[in-house]
């Protein structure tokens, strides 16, 4: 099952996949501070989706902004529960529910660099790099496939690694978040303000993130 979640402003946000019902809450959860409207398409080749497992990703789809909900599969069974509780469901074949989502896959930049702040309830995904010159407000999300670099004060959430990369990092210059995460491991960001006054990375380190000083070689 894949999920694709959109904004009006954004053709593409964020897509992943779903194994596990019992993790969507975690998944989701991520979204509750977008203060606008969202889409959710769910694709779903060759399964059979219970009206029961149907109702339970409905009503965690309900704690977040939701606009519109739409299923498309080539599973009959899959169809007809997600009519049973009046969702749009859309019967497709496999080939177009692959090449759909090949359409949405595509618009995903590899590394993207932002300029401005990054203000509460936005998010910006990147599927390589990201690198954003400005803030990162408390209640934006901000997270790569790769490495995350604010050029300037980190204090939202960051979450770098996404595809499992452990080696990915997250630096700033001034790194005081509400919750870091690398690829599995997540950290909550420190009560007490920063006192340093250099560039920080955030790292793990026997399965822990750590933080220390970001230093940059200099080539000769």
């Amino acid at each position: 099952m894949e999920i694709v979640l959109k904004t009006n402003k954004s053709k593409y946000l964020e897509i992943f996949s779903l194994f596990d019902l019992d993790n969507i809450n975690e998944t989701l959860n991520s979204f509750s501070s977008i203060n606008e409207p969202l889409d959710a398409k769910i694709f779903v080749v060759n399964e059979s989706i219970s009206s029961h497992q149907l109702a339970k990703l409905k009503t965690h789809f309900e704690k977040i902004n939701l606009r519109s909900l739409r299923i498309y599969s080539n599973n009959r069974d899959t169809i007809l529960s997600g009519k049973f509780l009046k969702i749009d469901s859309a019967f497709i074949r496999e080939q177009e529910i692959k090449n759909k989502l090949l359409t949405f896959d595509s618009q995903k930049k590899n590394d993207i660099l932002y300029k401005g702040t990054v203000r509460s309830g936005e998010r910006i995904s990147s599927n390589g790099n990201l690198c954003i010159i400005g803030d990162v407000n408390p209640g934006a999300i901000v997270s790569a496939k790769k490495n995350i670099y604010v050029w300037g004060k980190l204090l939202g959430i960051a979450f770098a690694g996404k595809n499992g990369n452990k080696n990915a990092s997250i630096a700033s210059l001034y790194l005081n978040p509400l919750q870091l995460r690398i690829a599995d491991v997540i950290a909550i960001g420190p009560k007490d303000n920063p006192k340093n006054c250099y560039p920080e990375i955030a790292v793990i380190d026997n399965q822990t993130i750590i933080i220390k000083p970001h230093l940059i070689e200099r080539k000769n």
